[in-house]
């Protein structure tokens, strides 16, 4: 039995590789009766590529949209570099933007219909473990005591599995940054199905459909991030996570953001409830298996929210364990030959995402020109922008050439019946 701590989108994905392979599991979850919450996000062709392979395309077109541009621009709404994404790249799968809680239900509701409602035991937090080379046992809230042969901590950034191995660990590392994110009932921009960001380091907006326009009143769902840096002594304490915001703490900053072809502040004023995350992170580890547990998605290696990165790595942390144990049996072998393949790719996206990742290249244009000229070229080559945009996508796994020429990592399969 392979035993999994929290059904997120992580659990959740390799809740469905493991029954694809015909494997037991069990996935145990703090929260007594999931709900979907979170705003939007978006996944990679790389990570679609695998929820396809396990019969989730129907079922994805009916909860997000293909994300067909991605740009980003300077403050004052001035293109630096805009590039086609998903099938309009020349991708084998598209790159879908979709609402992150209804991603988790679809995941949830799709494991109980193949699997059993009982592979998914709600009401029942992990809070630690005991394992030896052969054995784990989780320990649950309430003390019961559940062993397996392997157990997984996807148990996310506050994983109590990634606090018993790292005990002195502390909170999550906090940039100096806070998002504010939010969904509004707008128009698409930009031709449609498009994704945006503007800005610079100590400000930015980003801004994606994450449903077409209704044909009868002509808006759509607008997901955007309003994103400021602030004194870094202010306390962002966990408390702090996903709580309801003052729009007036962030929107006076953005009063000026009106592109023509988007007005920012207009969102802003016409979306409902708001959220305040900090950004944050934790530092790479030199380890993630102990044992017979290790670690995935977030409990593994939590990043800032760039590149479109943090569910795509997620999903394919899953399929990847799934193929581990495919070709290890459920072992520590196999745990540590998925490690092994996982652990430096995600350090690498970490550390880049420290550096805001392809997102760079708007604080370069601000350092340049202060975000404002006639003909961008001779400041900043089109050559070296597609050359930095080009590297991101090779260190996260989804360059289109290579990603179209890869084998799967596990392969397809029909919904079951």
């Amino acid at each position: 039995m392979i035993l999994i701590a929290g059904a997120g989108i992580a659990g959740l994905s390799l809740g469905l590789t493991l029954h694809q392979l015909g494997l037991p599991f069990r996935i145990f979850e703090r929260v007594a009766e999931p709900k979907p919450l979170g705003v939007g996000i978006n996944l990679q062709p790389n990570a679609v590529r695998e929820l396809f392979d396990l019969g989730l395309e129907a079922q994805l077109d009916g909860i997000g949209i293909r994300t067909r541009q991605y740009g980003f621009y300077t403050k004052t709404g001035l293109p630096i570099w805009v590039e086609p994404r998903g099938a309009a790249a020349g991708y084998a799968w598209p790159q879908l933007s979709l609402h992150r809680g209804k991603l988790q239900m679809l995941l949830l509701e799709e494991l109980r219909r193949r699997a059993g409602a009982d592979v998914v035991v709600t009401g029942a937090g992990v809070v630690g473990f005991e394992t030896s080379d052969h054995s784990a046992t989780v320990i649950l809230e309430d003390g019961r005591r559940v062993e397996g042969r392997v157990a997984i901590a996807a148990d996310g950034i506050h994983s109590a599995i990634r606090r018993q191995m790292v005990p002195d660990e502390g909170e999550p590392i906090w940039n100096g940054a806070i998002m504010w994110r939010g969904t509004s009932p707008g128009r698409h921009f930009l031709g449609g199905n498009a994704m945006f960001l503007a800005g610079h380091d100590s400000q930015r907006f980003v801004a994606y459909p994450l449903t077409p326009e209704d044909p009868a009143t002509g808006l759509a769902t607008i997901n955007w991030i309003a994103e400021l840096r602030v004194d870094p002594a202010r306390a962002m304490a966990k408390g702090d996570w996903n709580r309801p915001a003052d729009k007036a703490d962030f929107l006076p900053a953005f009063e000026g953001w009106d592109f023509g072809w988007v007005d920012c502040p207009g969102l802003i004023r016409d979306s409902g409830l708001v959220y305040e995350y900090p950004m944050v992170d934790r530092e790479p580890l030199p380890a993630w298996t102990t044992g017979s547990v290790t670690l995935m998605g977030d409990a593994a290696h939590a990043t800032f929210p760039v590149g479109s990165n943090g569910a795509t790595l997620a999903i394919i942390d899953a399929r990847k364990l799934g193929a581990a144990f495919r070709d290890h049996g459920v072992t520590r072998e196999a745990l540590l030959a998925y490690e092994a393949e996982m652990r430096p790719r995600a350090e690498g996206i970490l550390r880049a995402n420290r550096g805001k990742g392809p997102d760079a290249v708007m604080q370069m244009v601000e350092d340049l020109c202060g975000g404002t000229f006639d003909d961008l070229e001779p400041i900043l080559p089109r050559a070296t922008l597609a050359a930095h945009a080009e590297h991101y996508k090779r260190l996260s796994g989804f360059s289109v050439d290579v990603l179209n020429a890869q084998p799967p990592i596990i392969g397809s399969m029909e919904p079951a019946a």
